[in-house]
Order: structure tokens, then sequence, then C-alpha cells
């Protein structure tokens, strides 16, 4: 009879609930690590919803570069939201507690949102090359309905990408194990608390990776050494500057977002035991809230057209 009941638990996903603890050897820290956290996430959801907004109601931002903007500022959003409520529910309440699919459901929106915006950023990245190297058939060729399109692409590309994760969880055979030494559920996390091979799993996380973000980053580069060629050949100081301005926003988005990705993804894989997990588990945390929320100042900053709106917004308030 015991025996049975076992079984039953080990391969009854539904009865499965989770306890997630946050970080790791820095539970007594959760309280101050949560003000930074929480200070960034809500800058996250103002920043991004302002640009949105601006952009929404701003008929002369509404070009492809703004366009791609508007998707990545919607990308930011979702991303910070779907980890960081949670996460602070953890930090403020210690209310770990998740049940299966409710964790197979964040794992399964974390990567999907992550895909996605590499797409995004991937498109962004063509937008720079198609203006500075074709700047005569930027229009023709950038129309509405081919960012459309685009966009529509990398949420596809995406989806068909990380659905295969809720069946590669669903498989596995559960024993008992019920603490995540994390802030959320992401799909190794899951896998390594199943009693059965896990192989399937990894190879399926490396080749998303490479096939995924990894091409979308080397695709980024390419287009910016080809941006840099053409730079190059621009007679004019000047024009060459203004050339590299407008990518210079862009860029710094680009290193925010995979700088973080690659360390966590090599650290995982080929650190082993050299790097604490805490320290894993406080950049993982950061990584959903610092880019979100850097993202629209970089932007706000860099570009003369959102600060000009930015100001006129701000005037009709007073």
């Amino acid at each position: 009879m015991a025996t049975s009941s076992t079984t039953l638990n080990y391969t009854n996903v539904r009865d499965i609930w989770y306890t997630m603890i946050g970080i790791p050897g820095l539970e007594y820290a959760h309280i101050w690590i949560s003000i930074p956290i929480c200070s960034m996430y809500i800058v996250a959801i103002a920043g991004n919803a302002l640009l949105l907004f601006l952009i929404i109601t701003e008929r002369s931002l509404h070009e492809p570069m703004y366009l791609f903007l508007s998707m990545l500022a919607l990308a930011d959003i979702f991303l910070s939201t779907v980890t960081t409520p949670k996460m602070l529910a953890i930090f403020w309440f210690r209310a770990g507690g998740i049940s299966f699919a409710s964790c197979v459901s964040q794992m399964f929106f974390l990567h999907f949102i992550f895909v996605a915006e590499s797409a995004i950023l991937l498109a962004m990245a063509f937008d720079r090359y198609v203006a500075i190297c074709y700047p005569l058939r930027y229009t023709t060729i950038l129309t509405t309905s081919v960012i459309i399109k685009m966009g529509i692409a990398a949420v596809i590309r995406s989806f068909f990408i990380c659905f295969p994760l809720i069946f590669l969880v669903y498989r596995l055979t559960y024993c008992g194990k019920s603490t995540i030494r994390h802030s959320y559920c992401e799909h190794m996390g899951i896998a390594r608390l199943a009693c059965d091979s896990i192989k399937v799993n990894i190879y399926y996380g490396v080749i998303v990776a490479l096939f995924s973000t990894c091409l979308d980053a080397v695709l980024i580069i390419v287009s910016y050494a080809l941006i840099l060629c053409a730079v190059f050949r621009i007679p004019s100081r000047d024009a060459r500057l203004k050339a590299l301005g407008t990518c210079g926003s862009h860029v710094c988005v680009i290193l925010l977002f995979y700088t973080p990705a690659f360390f966590s993804f090599f650290a995982h894989r080929f650190g082993g035991h050299s790097i604490p997990l805490h320290v894993h588990i406080l950049l993982a945390n950061l990584y959903v809230v610092v880019p979100p929320s850097v993202n629209p100042i970089i932007y706000g900053v860099k570009t003369k057209q959102i600060q000009e709106r930015v100001i006129q917004v701000f005037s009709l308030g007073k």
C-alpha cells in the first residue's frame, strides 16, 4: 500500500507543490535585496508604459525604429511581470509555495518572452542595417506591414521553440523533491527535481540556446560589422558620427541583454562549483529587472525625438 501511494505521488504531477526559497544562502538579506528589485520593477513598468504611450500617441514616432522599440518595451513589461511579483512575495512574506502547473506556466512564459525579445533585438539590428546601408530604400523595405510580419514571426518562432519545454518537464517522473533553490521557475530548475534521466532536457536546452539566442547574437554581430563597413566609407566625419549615434542606444541595450544571459549560460555549464549558487541566482534575479528598467532610460537619453515628446507631455501636465 505504501509503495503504490508513493508511486502515485511520483507520477501525479497535479499533486506536486514546490517551495521556492529565493536566493539560497542570502535568506537573511532578502528584505534588503527586495528594495532595489522592487524599485527597478516599478521603474521598468512605468518607463516602458510611458514609452509605449509616447510611441502610440505621437504620429512622428510611427517609424520602423520606434515600432520595434514599442515591441521591446512590451516584451520588457512581460519579462519583469512574469517573475518579479512572485519573487517579491518570497522576499517579503516567504510565500514560496507554487503548484507544478503554475511553475511550468511561469517557466514557459519566461523562456517564451526571452526568445521573443532576442528576435526583436535582431529585428532592430536589421532596421539599423537598412537605415545606414540602404537609406534611400529604407521606407520601401521596412513598411508597416513588413514590421508587423516580423513581430508576428518573432512570436511564432518563440512559441514553437519554447512549447516543447512543457512536454519535456511533464514527461519526467518526480520523486518527492519539493524545494526549488531559486526565486522563479525555469526549465532546468524543474528538470533537476526529477528522479529519472534529464539528458533530453539538457540537449534540447543547449540546442534552443544555440539556434535561437546565440544565432540571433551572431546575426546581430554580422549586421553591425556591415554597418561599420558602410559607416567608415562615408567621407564626412560628421555624417559618420551621426550614423554611429543612431546605433548607440541599440548597442547598449544589446550588451545589457546578451552579456548576463551568456554569462549565466556558460557559468551553469562550465563554471561548476567555482561560482557560488547564490551568485547565479542573484544575477538571474537582477537580469529580469535591470534590462527592462534601464532600456527606456537609455532610449530616453539617447533619442532626441523621445526626449522632446517626454518634455512636451510633462509640460502639458503642468
